[in-house]
Order: structure tokens, then C-alpha cells, then sequence
């Protein structure tokens, strides 16, 4: 959001407050499907089912230390670039977001085939790491590893910003989008940790032969989870052609 300059007004922000607390409960409707962003208002709200991914780059803090800016900046804009590519790539997409550095999006998911496609976007986002440090190795950058959260559930979507202004955005709450983002921190610490952590409702949404990928565990403050380390086959063997 671009920012543009307003005096602030203390009594004009308590009648905002006021006004947006008075609001009927009913404006937050449920539904099975996410709308189009076009069909928010300041005044309502959706209630629907979704899924989210959360990709984040392990260790980011230490790589300011060891790449001078423009190295790094490289880094971030090859990472950025081609995973929201990744995460844009599935039919039911409805938000893809950028977040220091992590990449992350929602998706409109009331069917399970839905849920399948949400999937193989993840596995193609764990196989664009292999594609992505391979070019990192030659132009002498370290390998760079991530961890890949997701989980399904009702999210809610609303409007939100300063109304009038032109400063707002779409906004997806709920356990769904939390417990994607607590799951791609946990995922990927470690040679030994898997990439991919997936939520026990996401694990049951998926078709069986997708489901058998993944391995039941648990962490804390969530509880039962699935973990995996699945690559997208097409996209594997292009980038060991690229290798060998």
C-alpha cells in the first residue's frame, strides 16, 4: 500500500472506531467459497473455506552478513520472483502475498481436488529450491533451504484500510493462515527436518496417493501434523538435465 499524507484527526479516528465496532455481526457472511476481492466492502466480510502455503527461507538473518547488497538483493529478487510464480501457478489462487522473506498465498478451496492442486503447488515450490541453488552454486552463492507450511480451514476475508483514502487491502484471518505460517517456521530446521509440513485437516483433504507422501508427527502448539520432501517429477528431472 502507497502511502499518502493525511493530518491525523483524533475525533474523526474515535467515530471510525466507533462506527467499525457497531457493525452487525450478520456482515460476515459464510460461505464455501471465497468471492472475488471485488465483492468486499469496509462493511462486510467472507467466511470460507481456503487453504494457505507459507514458504520461508531458512536462516535469512545470517545471509546479510555473509552477501554485501547487491549479492543479496539478487538473492531475494530470484527467490521472490520465481516462487510467487510457483504459488501463483494453481487455477483456485486467490491471493499471493510478499512478506520480507517469505511468500505465501490463499487459495479458494471447497473441494478436495481443490486441495490436490494446492499440494502439487507445493511440490513444485520445494523443487524450484534445487532449480534455484543450482544457479546459486555458479555464481558462487551458498544453497539455500526453506520451509513449506500448509493447512485448510475457513479463513475469513475482509476489507480493510482507511476508508477514503485509497489506502487498503485484503486481509485473510483465521487458524487456517496462522497455522500455515507457524508451520513453514518449524519446517525445514536442519538436514534432518523435512520441508514440507502439513496440517492434520490439509492431510485429510488430500486424495490417498498424495496422502501417502506424508508422515504423521507432531509439534507443539499444534499438535498432529504431516511432514514430506516431495519434488514435482517434471520439474526434478529438467533441473538434474541442467546439472549434468
Amino acid at each position: 500500500m502507497d502511502g499518502d499524507f493525511k493530518p491525523y484527526d483524533v475525533a474523526k479516528s474515535a467515530d471510525r472506531i466507533k462506527e467499525i465496532l457497531g457493525r452487525p455481526s450478520t456482515s460476515f457472511e459464510e460461505v464455501d467459497s471465497l468471492p472475488d476481492r471485488d465483492d468486499l466492502t469496509f462493511t462486510n466480510g467472507f467466511y470460507g473455506k481456503a487453504s494457505a502455503i507459507f514458504v520461508d527461507i531458512r536462516d535469512s538473518s545470517g545471509m546479510t552478513d555473509k552477501y554485501k547488497r547487491p549479492k543479496l538483493a539478487k538473492i531475494y529478487r530470484t527467490f521472490i520472483s520465481e516462487m510467487v510464480a510457483v504459488l501463483n501457478s494453481v487455477a483456485v489462487v486467490r491471493e499471493v502475498n510478499i512478506v520480507g522473506d517469505c511468500v505465501w498465498a490463499v487459495y479458494n478451496t471447497p473441494y478436495k481436488s481443490d486441495v490436490d492442486a494446492v499440494f502439487d503447488a507445493a511440490t513444485r515450490a520445494n523443487t524450484l529450491i534445487k532449480l534455484l541453488n543450482h544457479y546459486f552454486e555458479l555464481n558462487s552463492i551458498d544453497p539455500v533451504s526453506v520451509g513449506i507450511g500448509m493447512e485448510f480451514g475457513r479463513a475469513l476475508m475482509i476489507k480493510a484500510g482507511y476508508s477514503g483514502s485509497g489506502i487498503n487491502e485484503v486481509v485473510y484471518m483465521g487458524d487456517v493462515v496462522n497455522r500455515a505460517a507457524h508451520l513453514a517456521h518449524e519446517a525445514g530446521r536442519g538436514w534432518w527436518t523435512p520441508p514440507m509440513y502439513i496440517g492434520s485437516d490439509f492431510h485429510t483433504n488430500l486424495k490417498p496417493s498424495n496422502a501417502a507422501f506424508c508422515t504423521l508427527g507432531s509439534i507443539a502448539g499444534i499438535g498432529s501434523i504431516y511432514t514430506a520432501n516431495v519434488v514435482n517429477v517434471s520439474m526434478n528431472d529438467y533441473v538434474e538435465a541442467l546439472k549434468s
